[in-house]
């Protein structure tokens, strides 16, 4: 494998870690769940069962509450492992709060920030880069 192809890959899966990040806050679960494959294995940060299927991870964003959400991602560090084939961490910052019912500015709930980390396989489809895995955990106690 080339320089540039390790480059491109890499680049690549750093795209789709933050195309989840923006889906996820804009609470875009069909885009979120989108960025697995068919038989996907993931678990949030804040714990609980790993879900398994794109189907079920699906169901699990969209039975989630509302809520304001904001989450940053950082020092993401992709390990390529081949040309269809990588490994991704990053850490995660949740800022989080209840809608306003005005449309102002949300009020951050007082576990807000959380800070955590996800673990990812990432396999290149026919649809492009996507999590096979994506292991979430909290790094801190709220």
């Amino acid at each position: 494998m080339t320089r540039d192809e390790r480059t491109e890959i890499e680049a690549e899966v750093t795209r789709l870690i933050h195309r989840y990040t923006w889906a996820n806050d804009a609470q875009d679960w069909e885009l979120c769940a989108s960025l697995f494959t068919e038989d996907a294995l993931f678990r949030r940060p804040s714990g609980g069962e790993p879900v398994v299927g794109r189907a079920a991870i699906l169901e699990g964003f969209r039975s989630r509450p509302p809520r304001a959400q904001r989450h940053v991602v950082a020092n993401v560090l992709v390990e390529v492992e081949g040309p269809a084939t990588a490994r991704a961490r990053s850490v995660i910052v949740l800022y989080m709060g209840d809608a306003a019912a005005d449309g102002g500015l949300p009020v951050q709930d007082a576990k807000s920030p959380l800070i955590g980390t996800f673990t990812d396989l990432v396999v290149l489809t026919p649809h492009g880069w996507r999590f096979a895995e994506r292991i979430g955990a909290l790094d801190f106690r709220p």
